[in-house]
């Protein structure tokens, strides 16, 4: 599953979700939308308006959501058996 994360410089939710998600085993991709402007006006067109914008396989969210990532755990998990 491919994992991207969103991020801007210094945003707390973004270091805690990127923290969670390193402490769990998942690789991932990082954009930082201070560096990537375009990115930041594609995810206002997909209706995010905070970060992180993590999009991972069919899901997607926005916020610091350890319940989220726990369940990409269980689903990663769960195609391995």
């Amino acid at each position: 599953m491919r994992i991207t994360i969103y991020t801007r410089n210094d945003c707390v939710q973004c270091h805690a979700t990127k923290r969670a998600m390193e402490s769990r085993g998942f690789t991932f991709d990082m954009v930082n939308i201070d560096h990537d402007p375009a990115a930041a006006d594609a995810l206002r067109a997909q209706g995010f308006r905070s970060l992180p914008v993590v999009f991972a396989g069919d899901e997607s969210w926005s916020g610091f959501r350890p319940d989220m990532i726990n369940r990409l755990r269980v689903e990663a998990t769960a195609a391995r058996a």
